[in-house]
C-alpha cells in the first residue's frame, strides 16, 4: 500500500507536533460481540440451525477441543448481566449482531420467529434503558443452514433473501437502532467457500469465494438502497459495512515488494471496499486484470471473478454512510505467491511472510483508507488482542494503550475522520475454530461453569477509565 512512504511522512509530522491524548467531542466508544460467539441457545425458542451449528455438529474435529457455540457465553439468557457489564465499562455504544436463523429459522420470511424478535427487542430496550446506544450487525457469519442447502452466498438469489431479512430488522428494530452494519468481515466469511473446516466448509478456492463476494456486495447495495428509499426519512439512521483490513507493509524497500504490498491490500480490502467506497466503483482494476488473465491462461471460457452490470456498479457505488473497520495486526508482504492455483492468493501474486502488533501500522492503514476512499466517516468496529487467559492481562492493556494512541494520532494529527471505536470484545467467547482457547474479552468467562460466570479483568478497569474520560494515558 505504499505504506513505507506514508509512515515516513507520518513520522515527520509527528516529530514536529505533540499528540493530544483526548478524543474529540462526540467521539463514541464501546465494545463488540457476535451472536454465534456469545448467545448459545442454539436450538431454543424456534431458532433455526446455522452453518456453524451444522459444521461443528457434523465435524467437531474442525473446532478446538470439540468446542462449539451451543451454549457459548449463554447470553441468550444472561443479556441483562451483559448490559450491566457494559454499564460498568462506561460505554456509549454496544455493537452486537443479530442471528438470522433466530429471526427467520428457514432464512425466508415464510416463518418469522417471534421469540427471536422478542429477544432482540428486550436486549435493545435494556441497552437504551441503561443509556447505551445499540449498533447492530445484520450478518456476522451465521447463515441459516437452510439457505446453505441452496448454495449459500455463491447463489446470487441470496441477495434477495438478505434484502427481505433486512426489511424484517428495519420494521422491528429500526425505530430504536440508528447504526446498522450489513456485513461483518466479508473477507473472513467467504473463506468458507474456499477452505475446508471454515463454515460452510465448501473448498472451491478462487471460484467460490469470488462468487460469494459478488453476491454479498449486491446484497449490501440493495439493503442500503432499501433503507434509503423506504426507512431513512422516518428512522433517521445510518447504514454501513465492516471490513477487516490488516496493515500491509513491504518486507523490503524494493519496488517489487512495495507494489506487492499495495496489490495485497487491493485483493484483501479493495475487493470489498472499491465497489462501495471508490469514486469509480466496481472491482479494483488490478484484480480485474489479473484474475481475467489467469482464468484465460487456465483455459476457462469466463473469468473466475464475476462482472457487475453498469446498473449494479452504480447502485453499489456510494452505498454506505460510514466505513466500518476491524483491525488487529500488520503483515509484511513480499512479491510472489506461495499458493496453489486457482486461489485468490495466487491471483494476487503476493505472500504475507510475517505479522506483528505494530500500532504504527494501524495509523498507516487509517491514512491509506482516507486517501483511497475519501469522504467517508470511519468507525473502528473491532480492535483487540487474544491471549490464553488470566485476569492480570497486562498484554491487553499495553495493546490498547499503543493502538488507541495511534488512533488518536491519526485523528488529532493526521485529520482522519474516525468518529467511534468498539473494542473486541466485551467478554471471552467462542473464537470460531479456536474454540474457547483464545481469549479476547475484557471480562473473563468461566466456560466450565454452568453459570458461565463473568469476572472483570484488569483491562476492564483500564478501558472503563478510557471510555469515561475519552482520554488515553500518555505513553511512558
Amino acid at each position: 500500500m505504499l505504506a513505507a512512504i506514508f509512515f515516513a511522512a507520518l513520522v515527520a509530522v509527528g516529530s514536529t507536533q505533540s499528540t493530544d491524548n483526548k478524543f474529540p467531542d462526540g467521539f463514541f466508544m464501546g465494545c463488540a460481540t457476535a451472536s454465534y460467539q456469545i448467545e448459545g441457545a442454539w436450538n431454543e425458542d424456534g431458532k433455526g440451525e446455522n452453518i456453524w451449528d451444522h459444521m461443528f455438529h457434523e465435524h467437531p474435529e474442525y473446532g478446538t477441543n470439540g468446542d462449539n457455540g451451543d451454549v457459548a457465553c449463554d447470553s441468550y439468557h444472561k443479556y441483562k448481566e451483559d448490559v450491566q457489564m457494559l454499564k460498568a465499562l462506561n460505554v456509549d455504544v454496544y455493537r452486537f449482531s443479530i442471528s438470522w436463523p433466530r429471526i427467520l429459522p428457514t432464512g425466508d420470511v415464510d416463518i418469522i420467529n417471534q421469540p427471536g424478535i422478542d429477544y432482540y427487542n428486550n436486549l435493545i430496550n435494556e441497552l437504551l434503558d441503561n443509556g447505551i446506544e445499540p449498533m447492530v450487525t445484520m450478518y456476522h457469519w451465521d447463515l441459516p443452514q437452510a439457505l446453505q442447502y441452496i448454495g449459500g452466498w455463491t447463489n446470487g438469489l441470496m441477495a434477495d433473501y438478505f434484502v427481505e431479512y433486512a426489511r424484517v430488522l428495519f420494521d422491528n428494530f429500526g425505530d430504536r437502532v440508528k447504526w446498522w452494519i450489513t456485513f461483518n468481515e466479508p473477507e473472513a466469511f467467504v473463506r468458507g467457500y474456499a477452505n475446508e473446516g471454515w463454515a460452510p466448509s465448501q473448498p472451491a478456492p478462487g471460484i467460490g469465494d469470488y462468487l460469494a463476494a459478488h453476491t454479498l456486495l449486491k446484497a449490501h447495495g440493495r439493503v442500503y438502497r432499501l433503507y434509503d428509499q423506504q426507512y431513512r426519512a422516518a428512522q433517521n439512521g445510518s447504514v454501513g459495512i465492516t471490513l477487516n483490513i490488516q496493515g500491509s507493509e513491504p518486507l523490503t524497500n524494493s519496488t517489487e515488494d512495495i507494489e506487492a504490498a499495495e496489490r495485497y491490500q487491493q485483493f484483501e480490502a479493495g475487493l470489498y471496499a472499491h465497489p462501495i467506497f471508490s469514486q469509480e466503483g466496481d472491482y479494483p482494476a488490478v484484480m480485474r486484470e489479473r484474475v481475467d488473465a489467469n482464468s484465460e491462461e487456465e483455459g476457462r471460457p469466463r473469468s473466475r471473478l464475476p462482472s457487475f452490470t453498469q446498473e449494479e456498479v452504480e447502485y453499489i457505488r456510494g452505498s454506505a454512510d460510514f466505513f466500518g473497520l476491524n483491525h488487529y495486526r500488520t503483515y509484511y508482504v513480499v512479491n510472489g505467491a506461495n499458493a496453489t492455483s486457482p486461489s485468490r492468493a495466487h491471483d494476487s501474486g503476493t505472500t504475507a511472510v510475517s505479522s506483528g502488533f505494530y500500532s504504527w501500522g494501524f495509523r498507516n492503514l487509517l491514512n491509506w483508507i482516507v486517501n483511497e476512499y475519501p469522504g467517508y466517516r470511519i468507525i473502528v468496529t473491532e480492535n483487540g488482542i487474544g491471549n490464553t487467559g488470566g485476569l492480570n492481562d497486562t498484554d491487553r492493556i499495553q495493546y490498547y494503550t499503543d493502538y488507541l494512541t495511534a488512533l488518536l494520532q491519526a485523528v488529532n494529527i493526521d485529520g482522519v475522520p474516525v468518529i467511534g471505536y468498539t473494542a473486541w470484545s466485551l467478554m471471552d467467547n467462542l473464537e470460531w475454530t479456536s474454540g474457547f482457547t483464545k481469549k479476547f474479552g475484557l471480562y473473563e468467562v468461566d466456560f466450565n461453569s454452568p453459570n458461565r460466570t463473568r469476572t472483570p479483568k484488569d483491562s476492564a478497569t483500564f478501558m472503563a477509565d478510557i471510555f469515561l474520560s475519552k482520554q488515553v494515558p500518555e505513553l511512558s
